[in-house]
């Protein structure tokens, strides 16, 4: 079988997919990259041999020897550099959230449809052993039906990831509730077997907001992602533009009854995602997210707390970027791409956790008030539960 040669767009900071896609002779190679900047373009050759390097993401939509286009850019690009990907018929890996509004992924599903192009959205978590832990646990009946999720995410290094680049400015995210949420919402989705229907939140900008900013048009000081400050108040060198959230509330319920609720932290002195999950015969509930860590449930009882558990599932050994996820879901791309067929990832499910994340940023920027995420088109539904098959496309 010969390699899926894979035109990457965007070589920042989501670079680990291209690595994670290049494996030469084992089914997918990158062959081309475009990146608008000079230094990036000039390591392409050394980092994939044989790789080309272009400043304008239309030369390999226009190049045959481009089979698949990865999307991997800043998320107000993500609509239309997959649209024109799908019009010309090349499938698309688009890096999650698939859009920063509920319009922009609409419209990235209905050319899909109508094109028949294959479409992709890179919501990695679905493999990371965590996550799937978790699912195979509730699937197994241990905790019973899930009724209630309940996630803390601690972002230790919010101020320098977040704060110091475009993700600080809410015209290319619409804000951090729906940027860096979209995983836990997507997940909290695929945990509890539904979508969500309706939420409110709350939050705001209470660190980053009065911190020393850099002026516009100058550069991330050096070692902006190597070297971190403590404690939060001291960073500095911010994005000239703050004006996401550094913590928020939400909470949500599901199409299914199930109760969930969302917290996000970025001044956390601790990096990593907690979920609990409550069924009608248990609760089940993470300690760490990576190779190694505990997902620990407790179905007996009723007792007073108990820092044992009934069993203990320990997470799986990986590696490669974020546990290993990058790999795998860059397998399940390539596979899709020349095959079709079912997936873990879903562009429905990517498109409701957007949706959702969209609505709950409103509700807080409004005073918690609470809003309904709005339904997809039934006919877009119908076409991806199909799995994309050409002949239920249509205009």
């Amino acid at each position: 079988m010969e390699d899926l040669r894979l035109g990457v767009v965007g070589l920042g900071l989501r670079a680990a997919l291209a690595d994670a896609g290049h494996r030469p002779g084992k089914g997918s190679a990158v062959v081309a990259v475009a990146d608008t900047d000079p230094e990036v373009r000039a390591g392409v050759p050394e980092r994939f041999t044989g790789a080309r390097a272009v400043d304008d993401h239309r030369r390999l939509l226009e190049d045959d020897s481009v089979d698949a286009i990865v999307v991997a850019t800043p998320d107000d690009t993500h609509e239309a550099l997959a649209c024109e990907a799908l019009e010309v018929g090349k499938p698309v890996y688009v890096e999650k959230p698939l859009g920063i509004t509920v319009e922009q992924c609409d419209t990235i599903l209905r050319t899909a449809r109508r094109t028949g192009t294959r479409l992709y959205v890179g919501h990695n978590m679905r493999h990371m052993g965590v996550v799937r832990q978790m699912r195979d646990i509730i699937a197994r009946g241990y905790i019973g039906e899930p009724k209630t999720v309940w996630v803390r995410h601690f972002v230790a290094y919010g101020g320098d990831y977040y704060f110091k680049d475009w993700h600080a400015d809410r015209r290319r995210t619409t804000g951090l509730l729906l940027q860096k949420a979209a995983h836990d919402i997507d997940v909290v989705h695929w945990l509890a077997g539904g979508y969500t229907t309706r939420v409110n939140a709350l939050g705001d900008l209470m660190l980053y907001g009065d911190l020393p900013r850099r002026e516009p048009d100058t550069p991330r000081p050096d070692g902006w992602l190597k070297e971190f400050d403590w404690p939060p108040a001291n960073r500095r060198d911010l994005h000239h533009v703050v004006d996401v959230e550094d913590v928020s509330v939400m909470n949500m319920r599901l199409d299914n009854g199930v109760i969930a609720a969302y917290q996000q932290c970025h001044f956390s002195p601790d990096y990593y995602r907690n979920y609990t999950v409550i069924g009608t015969e248990g609760r089940l509930e993470n300690f760490g997210d990576g190779p190694g860590c505990e997902v620990r449930v407790w179905n007996t009882g009723p007792t007073d707390y108990r820092a044992d558990a009934d069993a203990v599932f320990r997470v799986p050994e990986s590696t490669g970027s974020h546990g290993g996820s990058d790999v795998r879901i860059m397998q399940e791309f390539c596979r899709f791409a020349r095959e079709g067929g079912a997936t873990d990832t879903s562009p429905v499910a990517a498109r409701m956790s957007v949706a959702a994340g969209v609505l709950a940023t409103r509700s807080l920027r409004e005073g918690g008030m609470p809003y309904d995420v709005p339904a997809l088109d039934p006919d877009l539904a119908a076409y991806f539960a199909a799995g994309q098959q050409r002949n239920h496309a249509r205009s």
